[in-house]
């Protein structure tokens, strides 16, 4: 028998309240190392990815967020007991160093989109003949690209001035010939949530060029780091 795992913690005495996991199994409490993961026993050798599973796997998560800050597992995660123990062990300063960095926050989620044909557009002048024109075409390619870049970059670097003073820690991820430009996760102290909020509010009024999609609060899974790993020592598919 496997164990299903959805998070680990730092120490706490009990669940608050029961709560369902993958498929409607019983969730439990496994305290290793002075550490508190939620667990369920699973039969099986992999993890249907559906919207019920996905679903319930942050579900459990979440219901941590009450008492503490969880590190999220990779959704899928599979291991037996004493493979978790080994893991737990072997990697426990890291984890505590962790825990460390995301106690007392939330992940909120920021992406921005723009509109690439307003970006690319500019006057050159045209020459006639199909040498020409390839060539043109060419040059249109390198420096919209360019262009591309270069707003993104700058788009990245204003987002993080406008709520750098109330975010912990930031991930960035640049799209720059795409619409979606700017993926970012921040990293917010509970107690700054409102504040962050407000600072976001007023950037998006001052940049009425950019799309925003904002997400969040979640548990902090882009900064956890656990699964790749737990996929190296043990191949968790």
């Amino acid at each position: 028998m496997k164990l299903y795992v959805y998070c680990l913690a730092e120490d706490i005495d009990a669940l608050t309240a029961p709560v369902s996991g993958i498929s409607g199994a019983k969730v439990s409490l496994l305290k290793l190392e002075g550490l508190s993961l939620l667990v369920s026993e699973f039969d099986g050798d992999s993890t249907p990815v559906t919207r019920d599973n996905v679903l319930a796997h942050d579900a459990v998560v979440r219901s941590m967020l009450d008492q503490t800050t969880p590190l999220p597992f990779r959704f899928g995660t599979l291991v037996t007991e004493q493979k978790l123990a080994s893991y737990i062990s072997s990697h426990r300063q890291g984890l505590e160093t962790k825990l460390t960095q995301v106690r007392g926050c939330l992940e909120m989620s920021v992406k921005i989109i723009w509109d690439t044909d307003q970006v690319d557009a500019g006057s050159e002048s045209q020459e006639s003949g199909p040498g020409a024109a390839f060539l043109q075409q060419k040059r249109r390619e390198i420096l919209g690209g360019e262009r591309r870049a270069a707003r993104a970059k700058e788009v990245s670097v204003w987002l993080s001035d406008q709520v750098g003073m109330v975010v912990r820690e930031e991930q960035t991820v640049l799209s720059p010939t795409q619409k979606l430009i700017v993926a970012a996760a921040h990293l917010v102290e509970r107690e700054c949530m409102r504040a962050y909020r407000e600072r976001l509010a007023e950037a998006r009024k001052n940049r009425p060029d950019l799309h925003f999609l904002v997400s969040g609060p979640w548990p902090p899974y882009s900064f956890s780091n656990i699964d790749l790993e737990f996929k190296t020592l043990f191949g968790v598919s």
